[in-house]
């Protein structure tokens, strides 16, 4: 149980590990160096990585894969991937390997604006702030422009200022509707910065007029923010061959294939729990690049899980056509991506892992992110309807058990082929060990608690 604490940031990193291992272990010298020993051997890079969020005590691990072979618009690409979860990066490098040969990936970005919004509350006539739109709107843009002048030399800037009265929904609710082009910046901190200005610009244009009721210029600016469903920050990726190119080595049929894959997919469009699971192996693709190139995984799924349920019920993020002899396999998902800023200067990794994708633009990095997500999906879809999502799964999941029993190479060699034609149950796995070397079972759930 907890302790509770008082003055816990301002501690040394030293201090605050100390004091974790003496109130939450029972082994306090083994967290203590297990929390070190994950620490990098730079100090500046520990100090960097430090400094990324509050009261750091060490660093979290993922492994970083590779996954070549994507040919993504007529380009070659090897997509970083930084996740924890068995064979995600082996099924998006071979569906890359799949349709290199079958024309690739097409991908294209069909908009790119993102939006915030001055959420406030207007105790009065509404016809009155609206005759007022016109004339806040313009100091509303001149009062940024010092904030914008940056942006919009790169191309970029506000789109639009809209008044949207919310009043039918929640009473005296008003908000200001915002859209901005970030270029190749998220633009979380700009498009903030530029609401919080709004809002004084708005609040100052009320109370300096006549026109308004003392009641009324007390507007209440309840908070600025940006969101993160950008359902007008899109991309398209697809790929396309003609049915019969669908057949591959395995001699499966290629009209059965397409006809089992294409219900598949129907399935996932009309069952909201079909649909859940097929659109967490998308981002098992999406989320791996984003993490790897030093973006907010945590938004994007926010804005893609609302897009699926843009018509009113949780949908499929993926389509598929079966006509005039194609066969067609697409996604559209919303991506607010960025190449500059945040992570992008300061990790290491996500520096790398940029420019092993040729230092993309934000773009460019929404169509490969797309792409990626695709293939997870024509992976994850192929083995469901052929021979199984197990068989893949299983064979990490024997390397997971043998690596908790600390199994030595010799003996994951001798495993890997005793399990070939079998499936690695837990039970199973554990029970073949111990006989290996001669060792009691023990008993259910005492490897978990450590004991072997």
């Amino acid at each position: 149980m907890s302790k509770k604490v008082k003055g816990f940031s301002k501690w040394s990193k030293k201090g605050k590990i100390e004091w974790l291992a003496q109130n939450h272990f029972v082994h306090p010298e083994k967290a203590i160096e297990t929390f070190t020993s994950y620490w990098h051997a730079d100090p500046s890079v520990q100090k960097r990585h430090d400094e990324f969020i509050e009261n750091t005590v060490s660093n979290y691990f993922l492994p970083l894969g590779v996954a070549p072979n994507f040919s993504i618009n007529d380009k070659m690409y090897t997509l970083p991937m930084a996740i924890e979860e068995s064979s995600v990066v082996a099924a998006a490098a071979k569906s890359a390997q799949f349709w290199l040969h079958r024309g690739g990936f097409k991908a294209h970005v069909l908009s790119n604006t993102k939006i915030g919004h001055i959420h406030f509350l207007f105790y009065g006539d509404g016809a009155k702030l609206e005759r007022y739109s016109d004339r806040i709107q313009t100091e509303m843009r001149k009062d940024t422009e010092r904030l914008t002048a940056n942006m919009e030399a790169r191309g970029g800037g506000i789109l639009s200022i809209q008044l949207v009265d919310k009043t039918e929904h929640l009473a005296d609710y008003y908000q200001w509707e915002v859209r901005f082009d970030t270029r190749d910046s998220m633009g979380a901190n700009f498009i903030n910065s530029c609401l919080e200005q709004m809002s004084k610009s708005m609040k100052r244009i009320v109370e300096a007029s006549s026109e308004f009721t003392a009641e009324e210029k007390g507007l209440d600016v309840v908070m600025c923010i940006l969101s993160n469903y950008t359902p007008e920050c899109l991309v398209r990726a697809e790929v396309r061959c003609r049915i019969e190119e669908l057949e591959d080595k395995n001699g499966i049929d290629p009209q059965e294939f397409a006809r089992k894959f294409h219900q598949a997919v129907r399935i996932a469009e009309i069952e909201p729990y079909r649909a859940t699971t097929h659109n967490k192996g998308i981002m098992n693709g999406v989320d791996a690049v984003i993490l790897a190139t030093g973006n907010d995984f945590r938004a994007v799924e926010a804005a893609c899980h609302t897009y699926a349920s843009r018509n009113g019920q949780y949908s499929s993020l993926t389509h598929c056509t079966l006509e005039d002899g194609y066969f067609t396999f697409w996604i559209e998902i919303p991506l607010s991506l960025g190449v500059v800023g945040g992570l992008t200067q300061l990790h290491p990794l996500v520096k790398l892992s940029l420019e092993m994708l040729g230092n993309p633009n934000a773009q460019e990095l929404m169509c490969i992110v797309a792409s990626s997500g695709l293939a997870q999906n024509f992976a994850a879809l192929r083995a469901l309807t052929t021979t199984g999502i197990q068989k893949g799964h299983m064979k990490m999941h024997l390397f997971n058990i043998l690596n908790q029993l600390e199994a030595t190479d010799e003996e994951k060699d001798h495993f890997t082929a005793f399990f070939a034609d079998k499936v690695p149950h837990h039970a199973d796995v554990v029970a073949a060990f111990c006989e290996r070397r001669g060792i009691p079972v023990p008993l259910v759930g005492a490897l978990k608690k450590g004991n072997s």
